[in-house]
């Protein structure tokens, strides 16, 4: 099935927040989740209804005025499901994997990392390639680990330098999943930046869920990826 890359960013917002909620997800609330009005978002809902990739569900309103009002709201049909797994193994061009590679590191060298991270969790809704999205995310993961480890003081993440989080963390599919755990886990633990915080958390449930659809290929882009990350972040402090 041919999808938009506006459209399979609907339909995977969609999904999302339907694994989350586990209900039926009105149309506003992913307008407001993608930062779009409301009709569109609406409009959208209607046109992926007529792929077979949504499901219309109509209830009362709990702030209804009279008999017989409802609202609409929308599921993820197995289709749906289905339609991203076969997105998730899809590859972008090989430039376009280099030129954002390139792009994270030189960040990386040159730029604050709060001013970094927060660019990174305002560009990750709008994100339709689940290797791009996956490559940012795990940026935005080891510059929040980061901050955990340099304002804590009494946790063992404090004591876990980057070498050490090489080490502990393995190749593959595996290891990029133990990344979000471990990040996950030391942002829980800390007071950090709120608004930053609940955002990237937001991704990671996409991220966990791309990580489960993506071709071995892109896997091992993604986890050498990872390595090049850390190893530049522990020269860049040398």
């Amino acid at each position: 099935m041919t999808l938009t890359a506006r459209q399979r960013q609907f339909l995977s917002k969609l999904l999302d927040l339907f694994l989350e909620a586990q209900e039926p997800i009105h149309y506003s609330v992913v307008a407001q989740r993608l930062g779009v009005n409301r009709f569109s978002a609406y409009d959208m809902m209607k046109l992926l209804e007529r792929k077979g990739l949504v499901r219309a569900v109509y209830r009362l309103s709990s702030d209804h005025n009279g008999p017989g009002r409802s609202t609409i709201a929308f599921v993820p049909t197995p289709k749906a499901h289905a339609a991203m797994r076969l997105l998730g193994g899809r590859t972008v061009s090989r430039a376009e994997w280099e030129a954002t590679k390139q792009s994270i590191l030189q960040n990386l060298r040159t730029r604050a990392d709060q001013e970094f991270l927060n660019e990174l969790l305002e560009n990750l809704p709008g994100r339709s390639s689940p290797l791009i999205f996956c490559t940012e995310v795990i940026t935005a993961l080891i510059l929040q680990l980061q901050q955990v480890r340099s304002r804590a003081t009494e946790t063992r993440i404090a004591r876990l330098h980057v070498p050490d989080i090489r080490a502990l963390i393995p190749t593959g599919r595996i290891g990029l999943s133990m990344l979000a755990g471990l990040s996950v886990g030391s942002l829980l633990s800390q007071r950090l930046e709120r608004s930053s915080t609940d955002r990237l958390l937001g991704h990671v449930r996409s991220y966990q869920r791309y990580l489960s659809v993506l071709s071995e290929e892109n896997i091992g882009n993604l986890s050498d990826f990872l390595q090049e990350v850390l190893l530049s972040i522990e020269t860049t402090a040398h």
